[in-house]
């Protein structure tokens, strides 16, 4: 059956929840088991089950000359632009460009549907899970452009209150968060790895899973193992063996997870943050059993972060490192120098032990409503060999009316040449 039948069906039987229809039809269209359930969102409720919508529609469009990263070389003019050739990272600038024109564009679609089935059982809430999505993007510059697919992203079920029982196809349980640096700019290699510690090889996780995650110990501890990936690859089963210990309370979060596969790889990440007042800290690790084509034995990754908060500014600083011999630093201050204005300064620093890459940026932040947000932003990159100096500027306005809806359109510009426009829109709804 067609999602769009089954939302008009279920929007038509909401509307006849009357009592003189409901009893004529033997339907209870009122939201008491939601209520009972303690499960708040977009609800319809019948006697047995608690079906909550939640979803996400975000556009983007970007335009300008700059290197949009599918296809050619690293500084192929034809391509729309450069990177910043001796950035060890290529992180940032994904441009400038070669000549100014307007040259590139890239324009992303994504959406995605959850539905959730929650009803009542002796062992606890049992829950069916649907989620569907697509990301649907297409690049310029006369590279192939890939579109996405209808997919779906998770579809399971699960039965348990402080012990869960879920099977079918998931995301995975292996956390890998409590890494995020606290500093303004964040560090560089951080960036490269989505934010956080990253890995030297790659796991399969999630996909078709038996999970069981469990809080019965209590004390904020939770307890979560399964079997992951279970698939087949040339007639052999294919595992990943995860588990999770995790704490939550007195203000701290962290965790330790370990994943180890039929093939013997092996990766652990755990981290932690802790708030003590007006200190913060973040401290992770990220390590596996490297792979045979980069010849590590054991590849790690390390962070630590803290920030102190004063009256009216708050002072940052992170640091970073692998075992490939690279490391980084970086810093910042941040004042609120009024309600709804912020000043922000920072910088950062990464070597490979062969080159290194400079960073530094101030910005400043207004809401000059309670919907509208102006932010500005100039800085600088400084890399070794014979780049030049990037000297550059970004402008921003924000828009978040309400109802879940936020949009956005900002400019960035570089002395070398390339420029990026981008325009954002997105609703959510939960």
């Amino acid at each position: 059956m067609k999602i769009r039948s089954v939302l008009l069906g279920s929007a038509a039987i909401a509307g006849l929840s009357t009592a003189g229809y409901a009893a004529d039809l033997g339907v209870v269209t009122s939201l008491d088991l939601c209520d009972q359930l303690g499960i708040p969102g977009l609800n319809i409720a019948s006697s047995d089950n608690c079906l909550t919508v939640s979803g996400n529609i975000a556009f983007e469009y970007d335009v300008g000359d700059f290197y949009n990263g599918v296809g050619g070389n690293v500084g192929d003019s034809a391509y729309g632009g450069h990177f910043f050739r001796d950035d060890p990272k290529n992180v940032k600038p994904t441009f400038p460009g070669a000549d100014g024109n307007m040259d590139s564009a890239i324009h992303k679609f994504d959406w995605w549907l959850k539905f959730v089935a929650t009803s009542s059982t002796d062992f606890g809430p049992a829950k069916a899970v649907l989620k569907i999505g697509q990301n649907n993007w297409n690049q310029g510059n006369n590279i192939n452009g890939q579109s996405g697919t209808i997919s779906v992203e998770e579809a399971w079920v699960g039965v348990g209150d402080t012990t869960m029982l879920m099977a079918g196809y998931k995301g995975t349980i292996f956390n890998t968060g409590d890494d995020v640096p606290l500093d303004w700019l964040g560090l560089f290699n951080s960036s490269d790895v989505n934010t956080g510690v990253g890995f030297n090889n790659s796991i399969t996780n999630g996909h078709m899973s038996i999970q069981v995650v469990s809080s019965a110990a209590g004390n904020g501890i939770s307890l979560e193992g399964g079997l992951e990936n279970l698939n087949s690859s040339n007639g052999s089963p294919t595992w990943s063996a995860v588990g999770t210990l995790a704490y939550a309370g007195n203000n701290i979060t962290a965790h330790s997870s370990l994943i180890f596969n039929q093939n013997s790889n092996w990766q652990l990440h755990t981290g932690f943050t802790g708030s003590f007042d007006k200190l913060k800290v973040v401290a992770a690790l990220a390590a596996d059993n490297g792979t045979a084509a980069t010849g590590y034995t054991t590849w790690w990754n390390a962070l630590a972060s803290a920030s102190y908060t004063f009256d009216m500014f708050t002072l940052a600083g992170s640091v970073e490192a692998t075992s490939a011999n690279e490391w980084g630093v970086s810093g910042s201050v941040s004042a609120t120098v009024s309600d709804g204005v912020s000043l922000n300064f920072g910088g950062r620093y990464f070597t490979n032990g062969t080159n290194n890459v400079t960073q530094v940026q101030a910005g400043i932040s207004a809401a000059v409503t309670e919907a509208i947000t102006l932010s500005g932003s100039v800085g600088a990159y400084e890399g070794d060999g014979t780049t030049p100096q990037d000297f550059y500027g970004i402008g921003k306005v924000s828009w978040s009316p309400g109802g879940g809806f936020s949009s956005s359109a900002s400019l960035e510009a570089h002395s070398t040449g390339g420029y990026k426009a981008v325009f954002t829109a997105s609703k959510s709804i939960k």
